[in-house]
């Protein structure tokens, strides 16, 4: 077996002409670089040098030799400078899934401040509901998710809550006087109802919640963005069910108006996931440390 550090020592000698100068470079003994060599020899069962007066010359077969030893120390010079550049956050990509509206509206001044801190590091989104991304961290296709909770329990996902949303039902000036009065699962189930697309999360709560009050709904208009849901309630078409905090402007505007419902919805959470057989990216570690903070 022939060690790397004498396939180190060779290409020393080669490149010096001279075992000395050789073993100088490499703070070694003048006989340790000849024994390394002979060791290669021997191994291979040919003549790599020319010993001369002077020091020494190349045989064609160590020619030969040189060209692939100088391109495997290149590559591992390659991979140590790479390696650093991860270590240190100037190289490496950071890839994160999430829903359009938690990219918009919790994730994007983190995203902002990372790109600006480590501008070396590649950013690649990925939207979905949460099955979807939950799937893709599983596959290792990114890094970590931002998901809403509850969601199934899985072994092999590790899941930590951020932070805490509370959803409302908000609807244009035609909805004014009805955000006067408590309303009833069943009055607001007669209103035209936008809402986030079936297989969502968001979709499966707020079904959840009527069903809890044997209500049955049917949703007018069903679309994957909710800031789309909070555009076709301001021009007035229904009764959209959003995050209070995503139309906070809007709501102090008069521009949207909350109903209220007369059994309160549950705050719901959103959640950091990730696998957990897997230890994060230094560049994925770097940014859910500033979620964290």
């Amino acid at each position: 077996m022939i060690h790397l550090e004498w396939y180190r020592i060779f290409l020393h000698a080669a490149k010096a002409g001279n075992l000395t100068k050789a073993a100088e470079e490499l703070y070694i003994t003048q006989p340790s670089v000849s024994y390394a060599i002979k060791q290669i020899e021997a191994a291979l069962s040919m003549k790599l040098f020319h010993r001369k007066s002077k020091g020494v010359e190349l045989t064609t077969e160590g020619k030969q030799l040189l060209l692939y030893v100088e391109q495997s120390f290149a590559l591992l010079e390659a991979g140590e400078k790479k390696m650093s550049a991860l270590k240190h956050l100037t190289g490496g990509e950071l890839r994160v899934g999430a829903s359009d509206s938690l990219f918009k509206h919790f994730l994007f001044p983190y995203l902002d401040t990372y790109r600006k801190q480590y501008p070396g590091v590649r950013i690649r989104l990925s939207h979905g509901k949460t099955s979807e991304i939950t799937a893709r961290v599983k596959e290792s296709s990114i890094d970590f998710g931002l998901i809403h909770l509850p969601t199934a329990d899985d072994p092999h996902l590790d899941v930590q809550t951020i932070m805490t949303l509370q959803d409302c039902f908000v609807g244009g000036e035609a909805y004014r006087d009805q955000a006067e009065h408590l309303l009833s699962a069943q009055d607001i189930s007669r209103f035209p109802l936008l809402l986030l697309s079936p297989g969502s999360s968001t979709r499966r709560f707020i079904e959840q919640w009527f069903a809890a009050q044997d209500v049955t709904i049917e949703a007018d208009i069903e679309l994957g963005s909710i800031d789309l849901l909070i555009e076709f309630a301001k021009l007035g078409f229904g009764v959209a069910f959003v995050p209070r905090s995503y139309v906070v402007k809007e709501l102090a505007e008069g521009t949207l108006h909350e109903l209220k419902p007369a059994k309160a919805i549950p705050a719901r959470s959103i959640g950091i996931t990730t696998r957990r057989d897997m230890t994060s990216s230094v560049a994925a570690a770097k940014f859910l440390e500033m979620l964290s903070s």
